[in-house]
């Protein structure tokens, strides 16, 4: 929300209060209290007939600063609020007559005081100054018009500074010059709305700030003042977390030991998922002929995902599968099953009218009111549509009652969609939770909720949803899936673009409609966008209109597609190393190359590529010609596809046919295949291939091997001695090591 016309012009219709100067500090407790005068003070006169702010610091955790700016404390609470992973921190509080300051580890807030110059709270990481909020930053607004009022802050970015993340967005990598909403709305990837918002930025600086606000927090990313961050939030309070972490990498460490590690997805939902799509005509003969036309073509195929009408139209949902289309489902379950598929259905949290559970929801009041009592419907999406209220115990209890006997018919997972459509206006929930605050958050419980009766069926680690909408925290409950993207390259590399948002953002798993959802798309756009697909953290093939099995494409697209699902199941030694990764540690699987090369500036606005763990270098081919442009950090790298070998430091032009694109090993990684390439699934040590990659004379390198339960199963250090790979491992399982340049 911009506050003024410029930078020196306050709009008309606002009224403008900063924090000006330090008038006195409280300790009390862990915490340290400053209150701060919005006009000068120098007499007692003039501590009259003016505005105060109170700031608090507070260390939820090592390296974190937790700030809390106050002008009006007697407002109550609004709820929800984020749940937050804290830790008994003692922080270090020090003053003297220039200024005072709070420390959590490494991370140090600094307070200006008069003696000291201007207003001003900075923070420092180490001895090196991060960002500071200074003249014109902490901001108490009023408006004139509304009535509303509002708290702000904006802190300062350095030169050369890019802000990223703040969730899934389709627009510029950089979210300099950007002012952004934190709204979850039904968007799509053309557009400036977003479904996965997330209160979140990180820099390339070392640190991050999360604004602890479950409604709408309105940034302005050197947008209305470009040298800073601005972050508003209607109300009379304000509290974000400065999060230090030395690098990208250990800021979102930091960020996710906060909000929460996603948990491990199971090793099978990484193969490839074929869905019935969105509006397609089909029954079980259509199904089956799917599952049988990949089995003929030798393509491996992991999980069956039935989209909405696997219930009757104008039902949805009442998780009854459409008797005419489907008339024996356990029978068909059970058949697919047998073939070793995994099956995902579509839910949502709506009920429609016609669905006969309606009327059984109305009565037990397990749907969302009004403040008059009536229960709130909408025609969009089905008619007469009413929504589940999660903030109700017995709501929950029985709408996961559905889920689960749809898992005792042998239904393994659920896509959960639409958890952003969630009214505001006159909206009474069960719990008193105010519904402006609900809006984002809504999502966090209904994901939650699917999440955990999964789980309590299947078991830990063998649990995940597919999410269409998000907000912190939501990571939690991978896996998370981009769109609605349109059958275009410039839609893949906006696709690409949310996804990147999305692991700056805390979220270690990330999918997209392979091809896009929208139309059909051309050959040549499914062969690219199917490379592009199977190397990401999960591959699923859906549309809108039409069934998406290649061989409705062009006969190659059948041989693209079955080469990178075969890659994808040899890579999963790799793959799932880097999984657990994302869940021990919160580092996306799929990582925007700033993540691990935070030292070279070309990485900061590298947004066509992306690291795909630590070790291998994608860059998807957005052309149909084949022509790919992409960026090698120094050192020396080899195409795992076909061998090539390349010195980096600088940009490469290549043309690559459509069973190719530039999948580039890191110089002196080993990178771990294993000895199948039908399934996912499958014990990755027995006949590992170790891939050392450029490792040089006497240098040694070390690879890790876990198991499908997501425990260490094999560690092995590979020296090269003499041109030749001498390997150290506590493996009882045969392996192979193959070196490369």
């Amino acid at each position: 929300m911009k506050f003024t016309h410029g930078y020196w012009i306050t709009r008309e219709n606002i009224i403008m209060n900063y924090a000006r100067q330090w008038i006195r500090t409280e300790r009390e407790d862990n915490a340290l209290r400053v209150l701060s005068a919005c006009h000068p003070i120098n007499g007692r006169g003039d501590i009259l007939n003016g505005a105060n702010m109170e700031i608090t610091f507070s260390a939820p955790r090592e390296n974190i600063i937790r700030v809390r700016v106050t002008h009006f404390k007697g407002r109550k609470d609004r709820l929800p609020r984020f749940e937050t992973y804290t830790e008994s921190v003692a922080p270090v509080m020090a003053e003297d007559e220039r200024s005072v300051s709070f420390q959590s580890g490494a991370l140090k807030a600094v307070v200006q005081k008069p003696e000291g110059g201007e207003w001003q709270v900075a923070f420092y990481g180490g001895n090196r100054l991060l960002t500071y909020s200074g003249y014109h930053g902490m901001g108490h607004a009023w408006d004139r018009n509304t009535r509303e009022t509002y708290m702000s802050d904006s802190l300062m970015l350095d030169v050369g500074e890019c802000v990223y993340g703040l969730g899934e967005r389709f627009g510029a990598y950089v979210k300099n010059g950007q002012s952004i909403d934190m709204w979850n709305a039904d968007g799509g990837t053309a557009s400036e709305l977003a479904y996965k918002n997330i209160p979140f930025y990180m820099t390339n600086r070392g640190y991050g700030v999360f604004v602890e606000n479950t409604s709408d927090v309105s940034f302005e990313v050197a947008s209305e003042k470009v040298e800073r961050v601005q972050f508003s939030v209607e109300g009379e309070t304000l509290v974000y977390d400065v999060i230090y972490g030395g690098t990208p990498k250990g800021t979102l460490e930091r960020y996710t030991a906060l909000t929460g590690r996603p948990a491990l997805p199971p090793a099978w939902s990484f193969g490839l998922w074929l869905s019935t799509s969105f509006t397609t005509d089909y029954d079980e003969k259509t199904t089956s002929s799917m599952i049988d036309g990949m089995a003929e073509r030798d393509i491996p195929l992991s999980v069956f995902h039935f989209d909405c009408y696997w219930m009757r139209g104008h039902n949805w949902c009442d998780f009854e599968w459409d008797g005419e289309t489907f008339p024996d489902p356990e029978g068909m379950l059970s058949r697919y099953r047998k073939r070793g598929l995994k099956i995902c259905c579509w839910i949502n949290p709506y009920i429609a009218q016609a669905s006969p559970l309606f009327d059984e929801g109305a009565k037990n009041g397990y749907l969302l009111k009004k403040t008059n009592g009536d229960i709130w419907q909408t025609d969009m999406w089905q008619a007469g549509m009413g929504i589940v209220d999660v903030t109700n115990p017995a709501a929950r209890q029985w709408y996961c009652g559905h889920l689960k006997k749809l898992m005792e018919m042998g239904v393994d997972c659920f896509k959960t969609d639409f958890g952003e459509r969630i009214p505001v206006r006159d909206i009474a929930y069960f719990d008193g939770s105010d519904a402006l605050y609900m809006h984002n958050y809504y999502t966090f419980l209904y994901n939650r909720m699917v999440f955990e009766t999964i789980r309590e069926r299947r078991g830990e680690g063998d649990a995940m949803v597919f999410a269409r909408s998000a907000t912190a925290g939501g990571q939690q409950f991978p896996v998370h899936w981009g769109g609605d993207n349109s059958a275009m390259y410039i839609s893949m590399a906006e696709t690409l673009r949310a996804g990147l948002g999305m692991g700056h953002s805390g979220f270690g798993f990330w999918s997209h409609d392979i091809s896009g959802f929208e139309q059909t798309a051309p050959a040549d756009v499914y062969k690219r966008w199917v490379a592009f697909g199977l190397l990401s953290s999960h591959s699923r093939l859906h549309g809108s209109t039409s069934y998406r099995v290649p061989w409705l494409f062009d006969e190659e697209a059948s041989d693209v597609l079955r080469k990178f699902v075969k890659l994808k199941c040899k890579l999963m030694p790799y793959l799932y190393a880097a999984a657990v990764e994302a869940h021990e540690h919160g580092t996306p699987m799929m990582r925007p190359m700033i993540l691990e090369f935070p030292d070279d500036p070309a990485c900061d606005t590298t947004d066509r590529q992306y690291m795909l763990g630590g070790a291998l270098l994608a860059a998807p081919v957005f052309s149909e010609a084949g022509d790919v442009q992409y960026y090698l950090p120094h050192g020396k790298w080899t195409n795992i596809l076909n061998e090539k070998t390349v010195h980096g430091g600088s940009w490469q032009k290549e043309k690559h046919d459509f069973l190719s694109l530039p999948l580039m090993a890191r110089q002196g990684c080993v990178i771990a295949m294993g000895a199948r390439d039908d399934r996912p699934d499958y014990d990755y040590t027995d006949g590992v291939e170790l891939h050392v990659y450029g490792l040089d004379e006497g240098l040694a390198a070390a690879c890790k091997v876990y198991g499908t339960d997501g425990r260490l199963a094999a560690s092995f250090e590979v020296t090269m001695r003499g041109g030749r790979a001498e390997v150290v491992t506590d493996s009882q399982k045969p392996y192979t090591v193959v070196t490369h340049g």
